[in-house]
Parts: structure tokens; sequence; C-alpha cells
């Protein structure tokens, strides 16, 4: 696939021409679908967000004042996609269940455990999508998304604690996730080694 500049692409996008479109997608298909599957349930849902994302990409890029990369404000566009079909679809019952418990952060996963550097990002995703709702959100935008906890209290509608309760929930849910994991592996190696 040729290279365009961005100036190129954004203007073609902005004229509503297929083929910038198409290549605007496919050059950034991997990295958006990355981001999409950490908040769906499965990867039906998560090629459906991308879609999704990527049609309010288009309809919104003549809003895009060169302020900042591209790829930051396509990204931004595609978490709040994901945030918006949370929001509508399982949100606001997964808020009604929350703790306002407030923990401290702690480190996402402990130095006793070596699971995460053997897996693969597949496999994490995966473990990720099994979270509750709200817990996989707060997770991945406090993880993987860099908002701070009160960012994500605005956002949600929740409070500072209810979001620190979330991160910490996920870890601990994943850490077990992991060991679990670990075991059936050790367990897989050995019964092979006998």
């Amino acid at each position: 696939m040729p290279e365009y500049a961005e100036n190129e692409i954004i203007e073609g996008c902005k004229n509503n021409n297929p083929f910038f479109q198409e290549h605007l997608y496919k050059k950034n298909y991997s990295l958006f679908l990355k981001i999409c599957a950490r908040y769906a349930r499965d990867m039906q849902d998560a090629e459906q967000l991308l879609q999704d994302g990527f049609l309010k990409i288009f309809k919104h890029i003549p809003d895009f004042a060169f302020k900042g990369s591209f790829e930051g404000w396509m990204k931004r566009v595609m978490i709040n996609n994901c945030l918006d079909y949370l929001k509508s679809k399982q949100f606001n019952d997964a808020k009604k269940l929350c703790l306002e418990e407030d923990l401290g952060e702690n480190n996402l996963f402990s130095n006793q455990n070596n699971g995460l550097s053997n897996m693969g990002l597949r496999e994490l995703i995966r473990l990720i999508q099994t979270l509750p709702p709200m817990s996989k959100t707060v997770f991945n935008l406090f993880i993987f998304d860099g908002y701070s906890h009160k960012e994500i209290a605005q956002i949600l509608e929740i409070s500072v604690g209810t979001s620190q309760w979330h991160v910490n929930n996920a870890r601990k849910s994943l850490q077990e996730k992991i060991l679990k994991t670990e075991g059936k592996e050790l367990k897989i190696h050995n019964e092979k080694i006998l």
C-alpha cells in the first residue's frame, strides 16, 4: 500500500473520497481493533465497535483542527465510541452495583506473578474481556488509555473512590485468572514430562 502524507489523507477523507477512507481504515485497523477489543465482550462486538468508530471518525473529520496528533484525535473518538456503547447497553445496571470503597493504587501485577510476561496479548485481552463491564471499562481507561481517576469519575459519573475500587477489583481478578492459567500450563507441562 503506497504511503500518503497525513494531510493528504485527512483532506481526502474530508471530501468523502472512498480511496482515502479505505487507506485510513486499513492503516489503523489493528491499533483500533485492539482498543475496541479491550472494551467489548467478544471480538464480534469489537468489530462492530470498530466499524461504528470509523464511521464517527469519517463523519467528524472536518472537526479535526490540526491541534495535537491526528492519531490521538482518532483514538479519542474510538474510545468515546466504546464508552457510548457501554453506557447505552450495559452501564446503567453495572453502575447500580458499584461499591463506594476507596482503595489505594497497587501495581498492576505483583512481582511474584511471572505469568504476564509469558502471556500473549490476545490471551491478556481475552482475560480482560471476562471482567465485569464497569471494572473492565475503568481498568481500560486507567491502565491503557491514561485517564486519571478524577477524569474517569467525571466521564462515567461515578466517584473517584469507585474508580479506584474498579481498577483494584480488575487487577485482583486478572491476577487470579493469570495464576489459574499458569497453573493449567504447569500441569500440562508436567503431564507431558511424565
